[in-house]
């Protein structure tokens, strides 16, 4: 009898067969080509492990069958009382059950191992070209949708980039061994296992077109739900401070029934559809053992022969199953490899080599300069148009105006995140030289972003985050400059206190202390500070500010605010507002400072 599994894997089959065949009328079938000779770019690196895959493979299924003649002609002896081929036949079926058993067990084992292997090998593969993508293309994709690409197509690509070529020559040497096991003995046997492939190929339209339907239904409703849910829990102290807990808890409920009448509904017409295969493969199941008892009836057959047919009729359907259940893994893993390769095709970020030597020149500090800048997101919409910036060694510039006017896209231009469609950002050292912003530069930025940034660990390893070798001595030293150090030597933990999920268990203010004392840690010539000091009471700012240029009196020191505290320790204020960056005169300044 047919399992409900092999139900759906015929039904993924001419679904998949649809979609191959609409991928060849449109002219797209060319993608699912290049999609996996980029995922046989990771099978070659492991040929000699397809090879012996494949093999036991072979091996295992060749046993399986002897051990099924040796119990077909133990049988026969035993019901015909036969004894004297007895014991080399047992010793035969067992030993054959035996290999079949080992190989498999190797073959699982095999499996698994080259599996890790693989799926980290592309995981970090994967993991370093994403990283090193250029930030406005990346940042088209949600988080949700990098990390299921990151680790669920990862999976699915890594599962098949070694089992697939061995899963195909296993297949269908099992199904036509199986099947020429079953011909041999009688031809009229081995058609009726595919008495029900007719049925299913005249139904196929019509499943493929209700299944995906319901399943549209079901993954639209679970990820509108699923939206509700991760939105509700990233605002949940809103939520709470607000008092609505009630209002959610009904929007949930709501959303469950949405998902329930769906997904009974989907699951009606699932057991529908088995209960008419099931009854089909009864048909055909019952069809060949009654065409079994007449054979057996009229003494044409033995009853070994019997039960291998039997025995070999699941066996064979098994084997079918086996073979069309290629075509979807084929089609599921070149979604998979198409979804990743669309990630590490991206535009690249630019890397300048020459910027490494600047390291050498870092004692004196850097300018920070923009020349006659044009920036936009989106095409025709600037953000910045024709400004230019400057901050020098020992200075603190500021960056004022509302928000959203873009001053977070002035700290993007300088680490190089993002690119001016028309002028140049660039760094120039003492001696006159000068590098345009790239990727290859950062490592001589410090940067503190706004919202809290500080991660589950210790405080140690949050420090430690940028410096990896540093010593207690030094992140303890960073912390004192960051005025952080009062707060956390009352702790009996010291430094190695635990920190939670997004700097829990410490106060906003705190949380951006921490920031800081880490950014000051990198100890690197320019330092970017966006809204880094707007949880810090006047004093406390005042005296971080101090404290970082004191560290370093060649240090550019760079902030973005809305506080005017800050703007009477600066050494130049510029205004970011109506896509201009403007700087101000000492007068202007000051007015600007009364004005926030």
């Amino acid at each position: 009898m047919k399992t409900v599994h092999e139900n759906r894997g015929n039904r993924a089959f001419f679904q998949s067969l649809h979609i191959l065949r609409q991928r060849w009328r449109d002219g797209s079938f060319g993608e699912i080509l290049d999609d996996w000779r980029w995922i046989f770019t990771y099978t070659k690196r492991h040929k000699f492990a397809v090879v012996f895959y494949t093999l036991l493979g072979v091996l295992s299924t060749t046993m399986g069958l002897v051990a099924s003649v040796a119990g077909k002609y133990l049988i026969d002896i035993i019901t015909g009382y036969q004894t004297s081929k007895l014991g080399l036949l047992i010793a035969i079926m067992l030993g054959s059950a035996g290999f079949s058993l080992l190989f498999s067990s190797l073959i699982n084992r095999l499996s698994a191992k080259i599996g890790i292997y693989i799926n980290n090998d592309i995981q970090a593969d994967i993991f370093d070209q994403i990283i090193d993508v250029d930030w406005k293309a990346i940042s088209e994709y949600s988080s949700g949708d990098l990390l299921n690409r990151f680790n669920s197509d990862v999976s699915t690509v890594s599962k098949n980039a070694i089992t697939w070529l061995p899963s195909i020559v296993i297949a269908i040497y099992n199904f036509v061994a199986t099947f020429a096991l079953i011909w041999h003995y009688n031809k009229v046997m081995s058609l009726l296992a595919f008495a029900s492939a007719p049925v299913m190929l005249l139904m196929s339209k019509y499943l493929i077109r209700k299944q995906r339907e319901y399943a549209r239904k079901v993954k639209e409703t679970g990820s509108q739900m699923m939206g509700f849910e991760v939105e509700t829990f990233y605002n949940f102290d809103t939520i709470k401070s607000f008092g609505v807990m009630g209002t959610y808890g009904k929007k949930l409920r709501s959303w469950q029934e949405k998902l329930k009448k769906i997904s009974l509904d989907y699951n009606l017409f699932t057991i529908k559809t088995n209960i008419f295969m099931s009854v089909l493969g009864m048909i055909v199941q019952y069809a060949a053992f009654g065409y079994c008892l007449f054979l057996l009836w009229g003494h044409q057959i033995t009853y070994g022969t019997m039960t291998l047919f039997l025995e070999q009729r699941g066996r064979l359907s098994g084997a079918f199953n086996s073979v069309v259940g290629i075509i979807p893994s084929f089609l599921s893993s070149s979604v998979s490899a198409h979804r990743i390769r669309e990630l590490i095709e991206l535009p690249r970020e630019k890397h300048i080599p020459e910027s490494q030597q600047l390291g050498d020149l870092a004692k004196d500090g850097f300018e920070v300069r923009m020349e006659g800048v044009t920036f936009s997101y989106v095409e025709d919409k600037q953000v910045i148009t024709e400004s230019a910036f400057r901050a020098a060694p020992g200075e603190i510039v500021a960056l004022i105006g509302p928000s959203g006017e873009g001053k977070t896209t002035m700290i993007r231009l300088m680490l190089g995140l993002i690119h001016p469609d028309e002028g140049t950002a660039f760094l120039q050292a003492s001696d006159g030289t000068r590098v345009e912003m790239n990727a290859d530069s950062r490592y001589l930025f410090s940067y503190v972003p706004q919202g809290n940034t500080i991660l589950s660990g210790t405080v140690a390893e949050n420090m430690r985050l940028v410096k990896e070798d540093a010593t207690d001595e030094e992140i303890i030293e960073a912390l004192k400059i960051a005025c952080a150090w009062e707060f956390i030597s009352r702790h009996p933990d010291g430094i190695n206190r635990k920190v939670g999920e997004r700097g829990r268990g410490f106060s906003e203010g705190q949380a951006q202390r921490l920031a800081i004392a880490r950014a000051v840690l990198r100890d690197a010539p320019v330092l970017l500070l966006d809204e880094a000091t707007s949880a810090l009471d006047v004093a406390t700012e005042r005296q971080v500010l101090r404290n970082i240029i004191q560290q370093r009196p060649n240090k550019t020191c760079i902030v973005t605010t809305h506080r005017p505290t800050v703007l009477g320790l600066c050494q130049r204020v510029y205004r970011v507002g109506d896509r201009r960056v403007t700087e101000l005169s000492e007068e202007e300044s000051g007015r600007a400072a009364m004005e926030f």
